[in-house]
């Protein structure tokens, strides 16, 4: 069992655990992720570590409420426990001092943007963050991204906060006005990469994208996480998550992401009608 040390809500449906798990504290690199079960019958779901200390033996998972799984998690508290967490899974960020790296975090991928954002700034990077959301409430990590990189640069849909509109829109005008851009790491919703990855294709900017397929064991036995890059299937989990965009067949990633949705809704409401009947 795992203990939460610590728990709070970053933004609607957005939470941040932070877990006793000195193992995988250890050994965890900017990159990599755990797949943990809610409940000791539950599904297996991945969730990258958003951060970690080695000495006192913690991680920090950031957990966006979607399923049931993911709700479940989130009605944890300081004190709750967490039956299972494997890890750490997957490659770690390929960590190299590249020059100019802008890091793109939309919505809770920002929370997988920020420890290989603050691995780039280390190793000796200029790194400027462009962190999205539809909102200002669903902007998260801002402090955190401005201790690690040269520039932040906060957007929204709305114009709530920061730019108005998309983070592809600062994207372009980074490219026409700013510095050459030599590596674009890219994490977020599916159709926000892809136009990531279309933006910055015909300017030939090497630009990685963090995928988070359907996947359940995390060791590359279910196959389930199975993606088309460059024409080859590979498996998110072990060769994973981190691949070049360009390269990446977002149209059946898109198709498998969707497989099971119908079935995933069902499971929700159930658990929902569930708990307000527990709360009565």
């Amino acid at each position: 069992m795992f203990e939460v040390l610590e728990a709070n809500n970053l933004a609607p449906d957005v939470r941040y655990l932070r877990v006793r798990a000195p193992k995988i504290a250890r050994r965890r690199k900017p990159g990599q992720f755990v797949i943990v079960r809610a409940s000791s019958t539950g599904e297996r779901i991945p969730l990258t570590i958003a951060d970690a200390d080695a000495t006192q033996g913690w991680i920090a998972l950031i957990c966006q409420g979607v399923g049931k799984t993911t709700r479940q998690l989130n009605t944890l508290g300081a004190g709750d426990r967490i039956p299972d967490v494997a890890g750490p899974l997957g490659m770690p960020s390929r960590i190299e001092r590249y020059g100019n790296v802008v890091v793109i975090g939309g919505g809770v991928g920002t929370a997988i943007a920020y420890p290989t954002a603050a691995a780039l700034k280390q190793a000796g990077n200029r790194v400027v963050a462009i962190i999205g959301g539809r909102s200002r409430e669903y902007v998260i990590l801002q402090q955190e991204m401005q201790a690690v990189s040269d520039e932040v640069y906060p957007t929204t849909d709305d114009g709530s906060l920061g730019y108005h509109g998309l983070v592809t829109d600062k994207l372009a005008d980074l490219i026409a006005t700013g510095p050459p851009i030599d590596l674009v790491l890219a994490i977020g919703p599916i159709p926000m990469m892809r136009a990531v990855a279309d933006l910055t294709r015909p300017h030939h900017i090497e630009t990685v994208v963090s995928l988070n397929p359907i996947m359940v064991d995390g060791t590359g036995m279910c196959g389930g996480c199975r993606v088309e890059v460059g024409g080859e299937t590979r498996f998110a989990c072990v060769d994973g998550p981190e691949f070049d965009a360009h390269l990446v067949d977002f149209d059946l990633l898109t198709r498998r992401n969707r497989a099971y949705r119908d079935f995933e809704q069902r499971r929700l409401e159930e658990w929902e009608t569930a708990q307000a009947g527990i709360s009565q």
